[in-house]
């Protein structure tokens, strides 16, 4: 049986912390309950401003 592959970046917080997540499922979160305008989202206690910006480069760090 083969451990799946579990892709984890760091990404930066609105406080200036550093979180590191699973990207893929970080990314499918933010499509699903941030995918258009300006939210907030918490991650472990860390807040993100959630805006075409920042999904764009979540996108990328997804696709990397």
């Amino acid at each position: 049986m083969t451990k799946k592959n579990i892709k984890k970046s760091k990404i930066l917080s609105d406080d200036g912390i550093y979180l590191e997540v699973e990207i893929n499922k970080f990314y499918k979160h933010i499509l699903k309950y941030h995918s258009s305008g300006t939210s907030i989202h918490e991650e472990k206690g860390h807040f993100f401003t959630v805006n075409n910006n920042f999904r764009n480069k979540i996108k990328r760090l997804v696709e990397k």
